[in-house]
């Protein structure tokens, strides 16, 4: 066989994202803050980009321009833009750059070359720099632990309500009324989360703070936990009384107080004293008159920028050269797609959310309880957009419900099969629910799982029996056997 060159030519297919596809991708992903740091580079970066901060039109058409025209020409002429402008050619303009800054890719859009990711350079470094918050270290771990949807809007809104000491701040009973869920499901998920990292975090007082250090490390037994309840003793110094209150001698009391000293009275400290900074929602929900929502973006967070076409116009009348009309004209393509690309944004979070909204009815009514099973092919397929699209736009977006503040993503949940072929899928958390409330109203007959198998069948849900023990024992529920147990052991003796 020969070996040598040869030329081949195949067909394929094959997709080529352009610079701006992929800053328009990227845009959709970011937070609100994300994009108003991304917007305010662009500002310092492209001449013909200027914020918009007056209200409406008619104050706009009022309102003396930020910049007049004759300013901005000369600023550019003069170079007087920033302190690292490139040279321009003698007679031509110099470029304006932000410094310090790298491409963000709406600049140097030239059809020859390709274009960097928004600030890549800028986020890789703040990244390294950025410490990680109390809240942040919690969500981690709440992410390993907790899979269940209602569960994790729970946790979300439990580690929203740890201050920067890592103590909970509010009551559980209205947290609980606020977002529509059990006392019982809050203290269970609350006993969880009171496992993570840091111990101590998320207790409610300094007692339960150091009950939970002294339970990790084995210490908490009866002397202990009778000291505990009398920490103002301590504090006054009175051992005799203690040594009484405890049951112990000078010496065993001796060894509790210096196991005491070795605990951490404020958990959230190690990450630092910031305080934690509140989250700004991108969108708002609130009830109409007429029983429906009312879904908007929240203006506050929608940067608001507009191209100054009266000073492109003036400077392009006075640009020379090709290298400087390429320069206007690419300035210009950069500007105007920014702006389309920020208002689909604002489209694209709007639309999704009203599908939400409306797929969650019950949940922002009635409570965590009903909260529906819906993926992102559910809302992908309702508003006619790509999965991936909807997954970017749940992420790191925040909603604000009459129930209180959430991540788009939280209301995604797990679906359980609903027996009827053409009926609805039931959430597992509202299963959860259904089985507990068969198990409470059972009295004396107590059920078995699979006599719970078959009510929850009667109800339309389809769930195997090994699921409904799963979901049982997650509850903190016994067997039917020790339920049994219990009630004949509850019951009064014969005379």
């Amino acid at each position: 066989m020969a070996i040598g060159p040869r030329l081949e030519q195949r067909q394929g297919q094959s997709l080529v994202m352009t610079p701006q596809l992929q800053q328009a991708i990227k845009l959709l992903q970011m937070s609100n803050i994300e994009v108003q740091e991304f917007v305010e580079a662009e500002l310092e970066r492209n001449p013909l980009l200027e914020r918009d901060d007056r209200g409406n039109l008619a104050e706009r058409a009022a309102a003396p321009a930020e910049k007049g025209p004759t300013d901005m020409v000369g600023e550019l002429a003069s170079g007087r833009a920033a302190g690292d402008a490139e040279p321009a050619a003698e007679g031509g303009m110099e470029r304006p750059a932000a410094p310090g800054a790298t491409d963000s890719g709406w600049a140097s859009l030239r059809p020859s070359g390709g274009a960097a990711l928004a600030g890549e350079d800028m986020e890789f470094g703040a990244n390294l720099s950025r410490p990680a918050t109390l809240a942040d270290h919690l969500e981690a771990q709440m992410n390993l632990a907790i899979h269940d949807p209602a569960d994790r809007l729970i946790g979300q809104h439990l580690i929203g309500m740890v201050n920067e000491t890592g103590y909970l701040a509010g009551e559980v009973a209205g947290m609980a009324e606020a977002l529509g869920a059990s006392i019982a499901d809050f203290e269970r998920v609350l006993a969880l989360l009171q496992g993570f990292d840091p111990p101590g975090v998320l207790a409610r007082d300094l007692r339960e703070c150091l009950a939970i250090q002294l339970r990790e490390r084995g210490r908490l037994d009866p002397a202990m936990a009778r000291l505990l309840d009398n920490l103002p003793l301590v504090a006054k110094r009175d051992y005799k009384a203690l040594r009484a209150i405890c049951g112990v001698d000078p010496d065993d009391l001796d060894d509790m107080l210096l196991e005491l000293r070795k605990l951490n009275p404020k958990p959230g400290n190690a990450f630092g004293s910031e305080p934690v900074q509140p989250v700004i929602p991108d969108v708002t929900v609130r009830a109409a008159p007429d029983g429906s929502w009312i879904v908007e973006l929240n203006s506050d967070t929608l940067p608001r920028v507009l191209v100054n076409n009266q000073y492109l116009a003036r400077v392009s009348a006075g640009a020379v050269s090709a290298e400087d009309k390429l320069y206007l004209s690419e300035c210009h393509a950069n500007a105007s797609w920014l702006i389309r690309s920020l208002d689909q944004r604002a489209r694209t979070i709007l639309k999704v959310a009203r599908e939400i909204v409306r797929q969650q009815d019950a949940f922002l009514v009635l409570g965590v309880r009903h909260l529906r099973p819906i993926t992102l092919r559910t809302v992908a397929e309702a508003v006619e957009m790509h999965e991936s699209t909807i997954s970017r736009v749940t992420s790191n977006k925040f909603m604000a419900t009459p129930r209180g503040v959430f991540e788009l993503k939280y209301f995604f949940t797990t679906a359980i099969a609903s027996a009827d072929s053409d009926g609805d899928q039931h959430s597992a958390e509202a299963v959860r629910h259904h089985i507990k409330d068969l198990i409470g109203g059972e009295g004396e007959a107590v059920l078995s799982d699979n006599e719970i198998v078959t009510k929850l069948r009667q109800m339309g849900i389809e769930l195997a029996r090994r699921t409904v023990a799963k979901y049982r024992e997650s509850l903190g529920i016994p067997s039917s056997v020790q339920r049994r147990r219990e009630i004949r052991g509850n019951r009064p003796l014969a005379r």
